[in-house]
């Protein structure tokens, strides 16, 4: 039993890197200004299970996420 908790704090540990690492991706992506890119940088690296739950809740991430702007253009 004590083998399990062992691997499952690594696994989420790991597991938490790993979103942390695309929110970080998906923030340099992103059409914000460079103080807005190295804000949520920094607030994901150094804070990075609260940096990720803050980013992907009050980001307004369809805002500045180019994807989204090229897909509602209208059709003529």
């Amino acid at each position: 039993m004590a083998n399990l908790l062992h691997y499952s704090g690594g696994f989420f540990g790991f597991l938490i890197f790993i979103l942390d690492i695309f929110a970080i991706y998906e923030v340099f992506k992103s059409e914000r200004t460079a103080a807005g890119k190295l804000l949520w940088t920094l607030l994901i690296f150094f804070f990075p299970i609260f940096g990720l739950i803050f980013y992907y809740f009050f980001s307004d991430r369809k805002r500045y996420n180019a994807e989204y702007t090229i897909t509602y253009q209208t059709i003529p």
